[in-house]
């Protein structure tokens, strides 16, 4: 049962994660991407992974209850808002360049059309006419300027800021018109800007209130309780086919899927607890959805600090660690072991579980020859909620079996995003990575981690300035495969996507790509 993550849950949530990767289909590099950029569709388009419409009428005017673990802890993503802000927020309430869709593709939305120049290296984007936030005020230029230098600013705590490094200048030739040019060509460009919010540069307190351009505007927040949005009537697009959510907060799983059962909430965005889905998949008031996750559970090495800083002992943790045994111990039959940062939904997925098997005979061996046959001691940083705990617990069981001595340190999501991923004063710890996409910052030494293989960096940044998707594939395979040879993290197992509701309810998302939850769809009969 998880609540709302650090920082970064890193992992997790548009801005808020270290989440940079290219679009399912990558744009090109060059004149080939002036092509593919028509190519892209207008919002609307029917791609997205959603439940079925039941037959029958629906309730304009209906309230739609969603039952959450992940409270926001702010309203702002640039500004620790964690999981929960977006969650409640992204696509609901605020918009981007583009979207990207709960099939993993990517929309044009607030812009019209663009072009890139044939070098690869300007960006100009036309912005769709007659959108105004929900203050009132015209969306222009100069607000989309404003929110892409609010992600890469300095007092941004956005880890996704790293990925817009390449932006050498962003020019507003008129209020219609913004033309971004890069320093060096990236091919997740406008994948990335998927994952910027438009705000309105005059907007105050975003952390406590908002001024977006979606389908909804805020009603309320009532703080440890529900946060209300209400239908935005000037909304430019295609009314919301409800006229409110309300996103009711809940400390464990059991509260969840009680409010669940009492109609307190009509759908519960994650599952968390495998146990409880019995009395809803044998109940035909509702239906259990398994989507797709790229929700990865990670023991996170510090690669920089004795003893994670030697190969050979992060293989030998890794393999001393039963991963199939925490899994069902967890979820049971669901989820899936997957060897490595990527899960099967990204292009350069392999199955790589093979490369570090659990074999405690294999890992006392390398140990050993580690120059730790008789173990070691260490501390592991673990967040508060679930199933960090259950998880400490089992891998101090399994390590004690090659001598290896766990203390376990309990922390909170703000001590964890101070210490392990500001200060990277840590020796391991445990941490959920929710996007798709983020293996790259494997490549980056400077991440928390610490992790620094000179020819990975140099993989990831060949693939990033590839023209081709083909040609970024392999590379990133080729990374894929390096990060598993190295250990450099072990990668515990990848979460399902459990999305149970009323069977009353329709057009719901069934996969939640990086925690987003578009509400504006829901319909209910």
């Amino acid at each position: 049962m998880r609540k709302s993550a650090p920082l970064p849950a890193p992992l997790r949530a548009a801005s808020s994660s270290p989440l940079p990767g290219p679009l399912s289909r990558p744009l090109l590099g060059g004149a080939l991407a002036v092509t593919l950029a028509l190519a892209l569709t207008a919002c609307g388009s029917g791609n997205d992974n959603k439940s079925t419409t039941p037959s029958g009428s629906y309730d304009k005017n209906a309230t739609i209850g969603i039952g959450s673990l992940y409270e926001p802890q702010n309203l702002d993503n640039t500004g620790g808002g964690g999981q929960g802000v977006t969650e409640a927020l992204n696509g609901n309430v605020y918009e981007g360049l583009f979207r990207l869709t709960d099939s993993g593709k990517v929309e044009k939305q607030l812009a019209e059309d663009y072009t890139v120049s044939p070098d690869g290296l300007t960006y100009t984007f036309k912005l769709r006419d007659g959108v105004t936030f929900h203050s009132g005020k015209k969306l222009t230029s100069a607000d989309v300027k404003y929110s892409i230098e609010k992600v890469t600013a300095e007092n941004s705590q956005s880890a996704r800021k790293s990925s817009f490094d390449m932006i050498k200048s962003i020019a507003t030739p008129d209020p219609a018109t913004v033309a971004v040019t890069l320093s060096s060509k990236s091919i997740s460009f406008v994948y990335n800007l998927s994952y910027v919010w438009v705000v309105n540069s005059e907007a105050k307190d975003l952390k406590t209130t908002e001024d977006g351009t979606g389908p909804y505007k805020l009603d309320k927040w009532t703080r440890g309780s529900a946060l209300s949005l209400d239908r935005f009537p000037g909304y430019w697009g295609t009314p919301a086919t409800n006229a409110k959510v309300v996103f009711h907060y809940y400390k464990d799983a059991t509260a969840l899927n009680n409010a669940l059962l009492t109609n307190a909430v009509d759908v519960v965005t994650s599952e968390q607890s495998p146990d409880a889905l019995d009395q809803f998949a044998s109940n035909p008031a509702y239906k259990v959805n398994d989507g797709k996750s790229t929700t990865k559970l990670l023991l996170a090495f510090n690669d920089k600090v004795k003893p994670f800083d030697n190969v050979k002992v992060r293989k030998a943790v890794s393999s001393a660690i039963d991963n199939k045994k925490l899994l069902q111990s967890v979820w049971g039959d669901h989820g899936t072991l997957i060897g490595s940062m990527v899960p099967p939904t990204d292009p350069w997925y392999e199955d790589l579980t093979k490369i570090n098997p659990y074999d405690v005979t294999l890992a006392k061996k390398q140990l050993a020859e580690a120059g730790y046959a008789k173990g070691f001691d260490f501390t592991l940083d673990t967040p508060n909620y679930d199933p960090h705990p259950t998880a400490a617990t089992f891998i101090k069981s399994e390590l004690a079996k090659v001598g290896i001595n766990v203390k376990i340190n309990i922390i909170t999501p703000d001590e964890w995003y101070t210490k392990v991923y500001k200060n990277h004063d840590f020796g391991a710890t445990l941490q959920e990575h929710v996007n798709d996409r983020d293996i790259v910052w494997y490549g980056d030494p400077d991440f928390y981690w610490g992790y620094d293989n000179k020819q990975v960096t140099e993989w990831v940044k060949q693939a990033e300035q590839s023209d081709t998707t083909d040609e970024q594939t392999a590379l990133l395979k080729k990374v894929n495969n390096q990060i598993a040879e190295d250990a450099a993290s072990d990668w515990l197992y990848l979460y399902p996507q459990i999305v149970v509701a009323s069977t009353k309810l329709s057009g719901y998302p069934l996969n939640g790509l990086n925690s987003q939850f578009y509400a504006y769809a829901i319909k209910k009969s």
